[in-house]
């Protein structure tokens, strides 16, 4: 059942979120954006480092360009994408590994540390329940990531040197219904 935004508990935006992979054009305001990134640092932090940075992109031609470094640093490693089947979907030229998303909320780690990254995975789960609970769709695009480190990318989107992107998540207005997929029952190892 498909809640409306404003009627969503908790249970129902951790029940209902699913990985959107067809957008709408219609671009996310900066109001929504700062109402999204606000969720995501309000996550728990190892030592209260707060080690999130975010870049955020919504020109599209830009968002071209690094779908395509991306396919590119895919195809140059083929240990990133070992199943065969992906492989051939990112070798065809209109792929777009962003799914035509109106933006990229790139949740960066700004220093290495032994808990930035699992840091910024909690900010970015705040994110995403904070996006369905407003009707919007995300997705994280981890086949991103290597190209988005990449010292002229970094360059380009104005990261630091130092910082690593560690969550690149797409967000827009879904384009039609997807359906939260079925998960697998808690596997419990041992219960003392």
């Amino acid at each position: 059942m498909v809640q409306s935004p404003g009627n969503m508990t908790l249970q129902d935006a951790i029940g209902g979120r699913c990985s959107v992979r067809a957008y709408a054009p219609e671009q996310i305001d900066r109001t929504t954006l700062d109402a999204l990134m606000a969720a995501a640092v309000r996550a728990p932090t190892a030592m209260h480092a707060e080690p999130w940075q975010f870049v955020i992109v919504q020109d599209a031609d830009r968002l071209k360009r690094l779908s395509d470094r991306a396919k590119a640093a895919l195809a140059a490693d083929a240990r990133l994408h070992p199943d065969r089947r992906h492989a051939d979907i990112f070798a065809k030229p209109q792929f777009n590994v962003f799914y035509d998303a109106p933006s990229l909320i790139i949740i960066c780690a700004s220093a290495p540390g032994s808990f930035a990254e699992a840091d910024c995975w909690l900010a970015a789960q705040n994110l995403m329940l904070c996006a369905h609970a407003l009707g919007l769709g995300t997705c994280v695009i981890g086949s991103a990531v290597a190209a988005l480190n990449l010292p002229d990318v970094k360059l380009e989107l104005g990261m630091p040197v130092g910082s690593l992107a560690v969550a690149p998540i797409i967000v827009g207005h879904p384009r039609g219904a997807t359906a939260p997929g079925a998960r697998k029952a808690p596997q419990v190892l041992a219960w003392r």
